[in-house]
């Protein structure tokens, strides 16, 4: 307690990022606000207290942060940019005029970011009027003087889509301004604020032993999760002599050892977005209202985030050019040849850790089904896995990581001394030994 009462004193003798912790936590503080804003016309009773955990609205409400149970102006929150971010990837493997603009540097992202914010607006356009339709609608939430008013239909929806740009500059104002990658903290903020509700609700509805056990095996599944995030593959690597200077005053430097780090889970929580992205279409068009603890629907979602975890790996690393740079740079593998031979090593080896990788990201994905069937109540059982863990692990772990290299540059004791995690500091063995 009072190692952790010192960090926060530090935390709070470093201006800029005190400030920076100023800023976050007050977008923060209005995006939450916002989601509890209702849109114009719509009668909020009939929307009830909360969405079923274990239906799609109830999965949706959780990463909007309540926004789309509330029919909030926020309803549709930060997802149609992560889809729209998703969707111009895709188009940088195969259309050659985003793959110049990748190459461009400063100037191609930023071509690409006002790429990505209109492809944001138009699937903003689809969705707002799905949202009336299939949520609002089935909710009877909107009064019959509106149902046949185009006037409210088109303020609604033009309000939805500036809810979610509104979002998006909340989320890159935290990236700019504040600690962290803003988009992920929205995101995460809002999964996080749901689980006090799910906790106490599992408190009430069960014995305090029981209770007890499923707060221990939530921290083990934390935990190991962390391990699996945090988990790399080290390739040793050498690197040739050079002769420093000319003539009789050169010298032969040393050459340099270091490691060449693959990821396990390369591929991060990207094929559980996939997967559950295809899986909402056809669910939505028959029902907002199909659980997402059956047994068929799990099971095609895991088989779905295998394939898409080897395929966005495959995105990630690319073993052709690792070998041909480090080749360039006089680098090789101990007992590997450099060129082809080392591209296939390295090839074998991420086919190799990726089926782990992705049998974990299915896993995880299923946990939350899997404890339900052990008695563990809907809305807490969600935080067992799935999306809502994989993000809030990943961007828990990036934002103190971010507050680490602040206190380390002034020579403070960062957050992570005396444990294994040590986030950006460990980059530093990539360089020679």
């Amino acid at each position: 307690m009072k190692k952790l009462i010192t960090n926060i004193q530090n935390i709070w003798k470093v201006e800029e990022l005190r400030k920076r912790l100023i800023v976050t936590f007050s977008l923060i503080l209005v995006f939450r606000i916002g989601s509890f804003v209702v849109l114009p016309g719509v009668d909020s009773s009939k929307l009830g207290t909360s969405a079923d955990a274990g239906t799609l609205e109830g999965l949706f409400g959780l990463l909007s942060g309540g926004g789309f149970t509330n029919a909030s102006f926020l309803a549709l929150g930060i997802m149609p940019y992560i889809s729209a971010s998703i969707i111009m990837q895709l188009m940088g493997m195969a259309v050659p005029a985003v793959q110049k603009m990748q190459q461009e540097g400063e100037s191609g992202r930023k071509r690409i970011n006002y790429y990505t914010r209109l492809l944001t607006i138009i699937i903003c356009a689809v969705q707002a009027p799905g949202y009336l339709t299939l949520y609002l609608g089935q909710k009877n939430a909107i009064p019959a003087e509106f149902i046949d008013s185009p006037l409210w239909w088109t303020q609604s929806v033009l309000v939805l889509v500036a809810g979610a740009m509104f979002s998006v500059w909340l989320g890159e104002r935290i990236t700019d301004r504040g600690v962290g990658n803003g988009i992920s903290l929205l995101i995460t903020v809002g999964i996080i604020a749901s689980l006090p509700q799910a906790f106490v609700a599992e408190v009430a509805n069960n014995a305090p032993l029981t209770v007890i056990i499923e707060v221990v095996v939530f921290m083990l599944i934390v935990m190991a999760t962390v391990l699996i995030v945090q988990g790399v593959r080290k390739i040793p690597m050498n690197y040739a002599k050079r002769v420093a200077g000319g003539g009789r005053g050169s010298a032969a430097t040393q050459g340099a050892r270091s490691y060449l780090p693959i990821k396990v889970n390369s591929s991060g929580v990207m094929p559980i977005i996939f997967a559950q992205a295809i899986m909402t279409v056809p669910v939505m068009f028959m029902q907002t209202s199909f659980g997402i603890f059956g047994f068929w629907y799990n099971l095609v979602l895991a088989l779905l985030i295998i394939v898409f975890t080897y395929f966005y790996t495959a995105i990630m690393i690319n073993p052709k050019k690792m070998a041909d740079d480090l080749k360039r740079n006089g680098g090789f593998i101990p007992g590997i040849r450099p060129g082809d031979d080392t591209s296939s090593f390295i090839d074998d080896l991420v086919s190799k850790i990726t089926l782990p990788g992705s049998i974990f990201l299915a896993v995880i994905a299923i946990i939350p089904a899997i404890a339900v069937q052990f008695g563990v109540g809907d809305g807490f059982a969600l935080f067992f896995g799935g999306t809502s863990l994989l993000i809030m692990v990943g961007v828990v772990l990036d934002t103190l990581q971010q507050i680490e290299s602040y206190l380390l540059n002034r020579h403070y004791d960062g957050l992570m001394e005396g444990t294994k995690i040590r986030g950006r500091r460990s980059q530093g063995e990539l360089s020679g030994m």
